[in-house]
């Protein structure tokens, strides 16, 4: 079993930079990928980043490449969703989740996911 909260959202102003963090506790922690995934009202959660379990390999969604960045730090268990230039279309409940099997992309392949922070952004 894998717990996890999330912590870190709030509003912004269109522009600015947050940077959501992910807690974890339970089973070892560093033997997961984990991932980033938001879901807008009345939208389908998608998928938004993704880290390998040493943190080498990282994945994105074309629509925050290049202004987001994930990274995690296994000793505190920990991981970490930085967010800059951030557009109102980003609003959204961000969720981390323990990777399981199957594709980083799709939310079906996680298996423990977190209770959500809300991140605003106002234009």
């Amino acid at each position: 079993q894998v717990q996890l909260v999330e912590s870190g959202g709030g509003l912004v102003q269109a522009g600015g930079s947050l940077r959501l963090s992910c807690a974890a506790s339970g089973r070892t922690f560093s033997s997961y990928a984990m991932g980033w995934f938001r879901q807008a009202p009345g939208k389908e959660r998608e998928f938004v980043s993704a880290i390998g379990w040493s943190g080498g390999s990282t994945y994105y969604a074309d629509s925050v490449n290049g202004r987001f960045s994930i990274s995690r730090d296994n000793a505190k268990n920990t991981v970490y969703l930085q967010m800059n230039s951030l557009k109102p279309e980003d609003t959204a409940v961000y969720y981390c989740a323990a990777h399981y099997s199957g594709s980083y992309y799709e939310k079906t392949s996680y298996n423990y996911w977190g209770q959500g922070t809300q991140v605003t952004v106002s234009s």
